[in-house]
Formats: structure tokens, sequence, C-alpha cells
């Protein structure tokens, strides 16, 4: 009799009104734009070995385009995002312009690789690589990834080891007359950089350098993920409605055509990675399928949705953010300790579509809610 009346009372205490909620998105850091440093932007995070958090993004200091000076910094949280220690500096400017889009990586021996930009001028755009054997507190000296001439672009959070352990770095080639936005190439090349010795030197694929690009739909700022069967899906930010696809069957030296994708957007950049506790994948994107309200061209709202067919299909996507008047790109994912952790740029009309960077952290119950 006492187990039927214990029963009754926990049937009452979770029916509709006690229900026990699950998580939900947890914002854990934003950072605003100041007069000092006017854009905060295209970062990534990694757990260190203590469990710590590290953030490592771009923080510009001579104004917010993309060309203004600006630095590394990285800042660390001890208590899962709660609270952060003070932005250090952990590359300085480099280059005639400045140095932006972080990507890290851990390799198998521990070592932490850190891989970021330098921006010359409108010809010369390079990745670089240093290695940190301290956990980021320092960083070595830099080895060229882009390892041929032009103005190649590399999203933060974009290079990816594949299981065969080599690494693999998506890159964009915009075409250039002269070292001037005029004569500036909007739609570019797909290119893979790649490594079969930890990073420590770098080969290209077998695109050609010197095709014109494609005319008709603008080609930019391309991401990978390796699928179960091992191939490689590369995924396209595009002008047409819709991320691109092409896959590659040989470790990225060798790809298909590009074809329309199943993730409709704007001009905006996808994020693709692959869930570890599920081994479904999971996209962050500008939804603009229809499934929400948005108002056409814009970077938003900013969305995420589950594959579970390795992106032949994706489920109705949730909202992470929907202000009609917000931009939301760049986005970085790291999963620790049954969380996913993203970093994104999420601006707006008053302060810059690019210069606030904000940390959210999404619970494993969340992700796997229908």
């Amino acid at each position: 009799m006492k187990t039927f009346i214990f029963l009754f009372t926990f049937l009452l205490w979770i029916s509709p009104g006690h229900c026990l909620e699950t998580p939900g998105p947890e914002e854990l850091l934003v950072i605003n734009p100041s007069a000092d440093f006017p854009r905060h932007s295209e970062g990534d995070i990694i757990q260190l070995k203590n469990g710590s958090l590290c953030l490592v993004y771009t923080r510009f200091f001579g104004g917010a385009h993309d060309d203004s000076a600006a630095e590394i910094v990285a800042m660390t949280s001890s208590d899962g995002g709660d609270t952060w220690s003070e932005p250090r500096v952990l590359v300085e400017r480099e280059g005639d312009k400045n140095v932006m889009s972080v990507s890290l990586l851990r390799l198998e021996d521990g070592e932490i690789l850190l891989f970021y930009l330098v921006k010359n001028g409108w010809c010369d755009l390079k990745m670089y690589v240093r290695r940190s054997s301290d956990e980021l507190q320092t960083v070595g000296e830099k080895t060229l990834v882009t390892v041929a001439d032009g103005y190649h672009v590399v999203n933060n959070d974009r290079v990816v080891q594949l299981s065969t352990g080599r690494l693999v770095v998506p890159a964009a080639l915009h075409r250039c007359l002269g070292d001037t936005r005029e004569g500036w190439s909007n739609s570019a090349i797909m290119r893979v950089f790649y490594s079969d010795d930890q990073g420590k030197s770098w080969q290209v694929d077998q695109s050609d350098p010197k095709a014109d690009p494609d005319k008709e739909v603008v080609l930019q700022e391309p991401g990978l993920v390796e699928l179960k069967d091992g191939r490689l899906m590369m995924y396209i930010r595009t002008n047409g409605g819709t991320q691109y696809v092409r896959f590659s069957s040989d470790q990225g030296e060798s790809w298909t055509k590009y074809e329309p994708g199943n993730l409709a957007s704007p001009l905006s950049p996808a994020t693709i990675e692959r869930i570890p506790w599920s081994g479904d994948l999971v996209a962050v994107w500008n939804d603009h399928s229809g499934w929400h309200n948005y108002p056409p061209g814009k970077r938003t709202p900013h969305c995420l949705a589950v594959s579970k067919d390795e992106g032949k299909t994706w489920s109705k996507s949730r909202v992470l953010e929907g202000d009609p008047d917000g931009w939301y790109c760049y986005t970085s994912m790291t999963f620790a300790d049954d969380r996913l952790i993203l970093s994104y740029c999420a601006g707006d009309k008053e302060v810059g579509g690019l210069n606030r960077l904000k940390v959210l952290a999404l619970p494993r119950e969340w992700l796997e809610m229908e």
C-alpha cells in the first residue's frame, strides 16, 4: 500500500505543471566590442587536459574590417564556462594586415595544434600552424600549411583529422588582379591541403589553381566532415540558396563535381561535425528552408539540426538565435563533458554583424530531444 501511495504521489508530481524540464541552451560568454577592441570573432574552443575550456579567437584593435589589425588571444574557464580569465595574447599581429580565423586540434600524442591565417593583402592570405606542448600556455614556431601562392580563405574550426590520421584543411582560393578589392574574384576554387606527418609538412590536392571560378554560382568558405564509409563530404557556402556539396574517396586528393546540398541557406557558412556519443552528424547554419521566419539574404536565424543518415536528410531544425536583426555565423563546435559548446559571431545592426562573440552550451539531453 505504501508503495502504491508513493508511486501515485510521484506520478502527480511529474504531471503537467510539474514536469522535469530538459536543460536547454546555456549562454556561457558574450564578448562585446569596445573602443579599444571593436571586433571579437572567428574562434575555436578546446578542452584542456585538466578539464578547463580554452577559447582562442581573433581580437581586432585597428578597426572592425576583415583586413584591420588583429591578434589572437586566449581565455580559459576552469568551471565549465561559468567564469572566464582575462584575454591574453597568444599570437601577436603578423603580416601586413592581421592574423585571424583560428582552428584548434589535439593530436594523439597530446600536443595541440593552433592554425590561423596571416593576411598580407588581397592577393596574399596564408594559413600557418603552431604547436603547443603546454596546453596553449605558449606556442612554437609557425609552419606554412597552404603551400601554394595566392589568397586562401580557411574558416575557423575547419581543420579535420581523419580516421587514418591524415590532417585535412579545406581552403577557398580567390583569384586577384592587382592588390585591390576590385580585382578580387568573389567566387573561389576549392582546394584541400593535407598532412600525413601530424602537420609537420603539407601537400595540396589535385585541384587546378588556374581553373576559372564557377560562373553559375559563387563558391566560398568550404568545410569538411568524414563520413562513416570513409568518404569526405565538402560543404560550401554559396549564393545559390543552399550549401553545395562534393565528395572525395581518396582522403581529399580528388573530388566529385559540386552539386546543391540540402541545407537551405543564404550566402553564409555552415558547420557540420559528428556527435561522439551517438555517431550522428550535427549542423549549425542559417536555415532558410522555410521552417522558420527569416529576412531574405540575412544571416539569421541561427539553427541546429541532426542527421542520422550521414547528411542525406536532416531533422527539423531548432532555432538557437532568431533575432531578425541578428547576424549569426562562423560557428565552432566542441564536445566536452556531455555538452556541445559553440562559439560564433552574434552581432546585429547596433554593434556590427561580426563584432560580438558568443559562447553557448547545449546539453546532451537537449540535443537528443526529437
